[in-house]
């Protein structure tokens, strides 16, 4: 499976990674760092219903008096507690004392790192051995890079317990929930320049062989859940075939048949080590850059690393199937939410719709608080994305499958690259399924196509123009300086009572390019 090195060390380097059309650019300045250091060491009110006590609000959200279940509500937050009362992994609990701004990173000695090496090696079925050039690396990233590692940190909070789960599912060594970061930076939709994709980093073709479906509206790669099931099958079966999981880890990035090469051309050696100068370029700092991640999750404390701008723990979110077609902004106008909690916790969505569809179970996942409430308004719910989805002008994109088989009609100034381009395949591809001899069109002409990549027409642009201004609110307010990495669902978290449409109304603020860090905001 052909990937970047690293596209997590894309954000050691300080790209903007939530960008993922940046990746051929980040790819390159990786390799030429992480190249240098190798070749350097050439290495509201009460009512009773049916006995049933349950809260209405007193301000209806868009016409829709929601509902809550108080008795469950509490029942949550009891069983979140027993969560929180159980969170195990202390490198991953943040200390409010413990700032970023405070980071020294103290001179530690080769002796020191040798030792601690040794001891992550021995509780590892992983070849993990000290070499100067592994030192390089990891002193490099702790000395110019902590902020990256900190919100690296701050991700994993909420991945690495769904990681773990399944890992330990397939018997896997739970070390390699790591290996995440090293593919994607935990990044969900975060995508190579050869077209690999998720958390996991999965091609096309192999994401299908793993049953991830690709659709104009969802790429099941970007799904967290979907894709670790499918990298842990995947990780199994290079396992069983070189009963070694540093080669298992190499052939997870370029292919068994490149680790097979470098073995024959290594003399019949089996160590990653041994091989790694007849493996690709990339592969050959695959395993370097893994181990350096390992050292510094595990021994991040000692460095006095802390996680840094975590949304959510995975024991605090739900999953609903939702039984009729909703879009997020249907779903942040009704639970007052945003875009930007939804996406984290469902970045599957391409074009920020859920679809139904048949034999097809798609979830939304939401804050448990917020799961709650959204059952106990279901109907009301889909009668108001009902309502909503009847004023469109236009209607949303259609579904299709990537994989589907589709007629295509040649327009005036088409051309075979131009297709090939549209549909992510190749132009040698069009031919064979055509029949064609030449690269000549003629206008009218049907070709038939299986695409691999999903082509939907744009969805409606949303009216970004702000809604009529109401007069601000008298009497005093408390000022709320942005932060870098903040929204404004993480600020309304932090003042009860608050709403992330008040925030919007209060300082109007109708979109989040607006939002920058030092921003002050007005709290009422």
């Amino acid at each position: 499976m052909q990937r970047l090195l690293t596209i997590t060390l894309f954000l050691i380097f300080g790209f903007n990674y939530a960008q993922e059309n940046h990746a051929t650019r980040i790819s390159q300045e990786v390799l030429q760092v992480t190249d240098t250091i190798l070749k350097t060491d050439e290495l509201a009110e009460n009512k009773t219903l049916d006995s049933v006590t349950t809260d209405s609000i007193a301000n209806p959200v868009n016409g829709i008096a929601l509902i809550d279940h108080p008795e469950v509500s509490e029942f949550d937050k009891k069983w979140l507690e027993v969560w929180r009362n159980n969170v195990v992994d202390s490198s991953l609990v943040i200390n409010p004392q413990d700032t970023i701004g405070k980071i020294v990173i103290d001179s530690f000695s080769t002796d020191v790192l040798k030792e601690r090496i040794a001891i992550l090696d021995s509780q590892t079925p992983f070849n993990f051995e000290y070499n100067p050039s592994l030192e390089k690396i990891i002193k490099h990233y702790l000395k110019n890079r902590p902020q990256t590692l900190a919100n690296l940190m701050g991700r994993a909070k909420y991945y690495f317990p769904m990681f773990e789960e399944h890992l330990a599912k397939y018997d896997i060594p739970l070390e390699l929930k790591y290996l995440a970061i090293v593919e994607s930076a935990l990044i969900p939709n975060a995508k190579s320049r050869v077209g690999a994709k998720g958390l996991w980093q999965f091609m096309y073709g192999t994401g299908l062989e793993y049953d991830l479906k690709v659709s104009s509206y969802v790429d099941e790669r970007s799904d967290p859940l979907k894709s670790t099931e499918a990298a842990c099958r995947y990780l199994s079966k290079l396992y069983g075939i070189f009963n070694d999981w540093d080669l298992a880890l190499a052939a997870y990035n370029s292919g068994p048949g490149n680790v097979n090469k470098a073995i024959r051309r290594s003399g019949g050696q089996k160590n990653y080590w041994n091989i790694r100068n007849n493996l690709p370029r990339e592969t050959a700092g695959y395993l370097p850059a893994f181990y350096a991640t390992y050292y510094i999750f595990e021994y991040a404390e000692e460095h006095q690393l802390y996680p840094t701008n975590e949304m959510v723990n995975t024991f605090e979110t739900d999953t609903i199937v939702v039984k009729r077609q909703i879009t997020f902004e249907q779903i942040n106008n009704i639970l007052d939410t945003d875009t930007e909690l939804l996406t984290f916790l469902n970045p599957q969505y391409k074009l920020e719709i859920i679809p139904v569809v048949k034999n097809r179970n798609y979830t939304l996942r939401l804050p448990k608080y917020l799961t709650g409430k959204f059952v106990s308004n279901e109907d009301e719910i889909y009668a108001y994305a009902e309502e909503e989805d009847a004023k469109r002008e236009k209607p949303l994109p259609k579904y299709f499958e990537a994989s589907d088989r589709i007629r295509y009609r040649v327009r005036s100034g088409d051309y075979l690259g131009k297709i090939a381009n549209r549909y992510g395949v190749s132009v040698n591809s069009i031919k064979r399924w055509n029949g064609l001899k030449s690269n000549n069109l003629r206008v009218g002409q049907r070709l038939t196509i299986y695409p691999r990549r999903a082509v939907a027409s744009a969805p409606q642009t949303k009216n970004t123009n702000p809604p009529a201004k109401k007069p601000a609110p008298k009497g005093e307010f408390k000022t709320y300086v942005v932060q870098k990495g903040d929204s404004l669902w993480l600020i309304s978290q932090k003042y009860p009572q608050v709403s992330v449409a008040q925030l919007k109304e209060w300082n109007d603020i109708w979109s989040t390019k607006n939002l920058k860090p030092g921003t002050k905001l007005k709290i009422y």
